[in-house]
């Protein structure tokens, strides 16, 4: 409990630090946490838990939870008490491992995101992100040699040394089903480029790893046996890698190649959920058949691979039709000349919004999908003229231009209000939630 109070007076520093509000216009004045939480944190660490859980379900770590925590004492301690210590030190080693991983990655991803521009990048992203989707699928498996994983499970030994240790090195033993949730939770702590927020769901990823690890050693849990929602835990996860390795695609593509596709349509939007339903489904037989003497087992791979490709292109389609709805229902009419957009401002006295984003931007994205479209935000939006600025292409003479000239140069997304006489009243460097951004709008004038 102490490390937990650490842990948590550590994150909650910054925000006792950085509280008070900063000069000049207003926008971008919230704490690191506040901005943290704008972006829907408490959704990300509870999913990041889950991810945690649904690993610790899968055929490479679920079958060893009872072998484990005999290893480390925790079924032969003499109290409850020690138990539970011993139980949470496995724990604490599990998060110890993972916690500077997504340190890690959020760091590599401040130069991650203009990286996600380049085809190559996006190409080799959408690659590993197959590969590690077609092993949970089955097509081979990833797995350290013999040797060094008999080594690795014998680390440690009794106590609590012995268990944190043991913690320590869980995650590399059980690395044929953790790698896949693991690179696919990684990915996106990188796209975030929030060292608090990467370190923060790293350490819910390790303690939803070790949930079922702790309630077996500490409560003396008997776990059910192993069965066929295995495979629906794989099964999903395999479907959830392979959207990802897609919607990278997806992003990096230009908006104008998107719309030429009519994915918005309503007819786009009822085929994709009829083929999610159909994957689903045919997932579903899947599961059932793996269970013991099921009367229908021979159809358990032909339904797995049927139902892929229907499931996979549904989930992608879907989510792309609810998006560009959403880019649909905005109250913005948005202008892609800034020369046109700036004497539309001018002679009509209106105020400008600039709106600078990038297909490779999540904060971007969460814009367009969630304020932009909002009723409070479009009641106000027709006053102003809109220019969107897309800096995908970070090379581009034009954008650099642009992002200089009205100072967008450290990052995206970068949203700029101008008053009608030219000055600047408001400027946001991050997602900002959509009843704060009508009120930024109302009062630009």
């Amino acid at each position: 409990m102490l490390w937990l109070a650490v842990a948590l007076g550590w994150a909650l520093a910054p925000t006792v630090a950085w509280a008070a509000p900063t000069g000049g216009p207003v926008g971008s004045d919230t704490t690191a946490f506040e901005r943290a939480l704008a972006h829907g944190t408490v959704a990300a660490l509870a999913a990041s838990y889950a991810v945690g859980v649904a690993t610790s379900l899968t055929p490479c770590v679920y079958p060893m939870i009872a072998i484990t925590v005999s290893v480390f004492g925790a079924r032969e301690a003499k109290s409850r008490m020690q138990g539970t210590f011993l139980s949470l030190a496995f724990v604490v080693g599990i998060v110890c491992l993972f916690v500077p991983l997504g340190v890690a990655s959020a760091l590599m991803g401040r130069g991650f995101g203009s990286a996600l521009g380049d085809t190559r990048v996006v190409a080799m992203i959408a690659i590993v992100f197959l590969t590690l989707s077609a092993s949970l699928f089955g097509a081979f498996e990833m797995a350290l040699p013999a040797g060094i994983q008999n080594r690795l499970a014998a680390v440690g030994g009794g106590g609590l040394g012995g268990a944190f240790l043991l913690g320590l090195v869980c995650g590399l033993v059980a690395a044929p089903c953790v790698g896949p949730f693991l690179f696919s939770l990684l990915g996106w702590i990188a796209t975030t480029r929030n060292v608090l927020l990467g370190s923060a769901a790293m350490t819910f990823y390790g303690l939803g790893l070790g949930t079922l690890f702790f309630a077996v050693g500490a409560f003396a849990v008997n776990l059910p046996k192993a069965g066929a929602w295995m495979m629906g835990i794989k099964w999903a996860g395999g479907v959830a890698l392979a959207y990802l390795a897609l919607a990278y695609v997806r992003d990096a593509l230009p908006s104008g190649a998107l719309r030429s596709l009519h994915l918005g349509s309503g007819l786009a939007g009822a085929l994709a959920f009829v083929a999610l339903g159909i994957g689903l489904a045919l997932g579903a037989v899947h599961v059932a058949a793996e269970r013991r003497r099921s009367p229908i087992a021979r159809w358990s791979k032909p339904a797995k691979l049927a139902s892929i490709v229907p499931a996979v292109l549904g989930l992608l389609v879907a989510t792309t039709w609810w998006q560009a709805r959403a880019q649909e229902d905005s109250g913005f009419a948005w202008e892609t000349s800034e020369p046109r957009a700036v004497d539309l401002a001018s002679s009509q006295h209106r105020p400008l919004l600039i709106d600078f984003g990038a297909a490779w931007c999540a904060a971007c994205r969460e814009l367009e999908r969630e304020t932009f479209p909002d009723p409070r935000v479009r009641d106000v939006a027709g006053r102003f003229v809109a220019l969107h600025v897309d800096a995908t292409d970070e090379d581009d003479p034009e954008v650099n231009r642009l992002r200089r000239k009205y100072g967008a140069t450290e990052g995206l997304p970068v949203v700029v209000l101008l008053a009608s006489d030219g000055r600047e009243a408001a400027r946001f460097t991050e997602f900002v939630p959509p009843d704060r951004f009508a009120t930024a709008l109302e009062a630009v004038r």
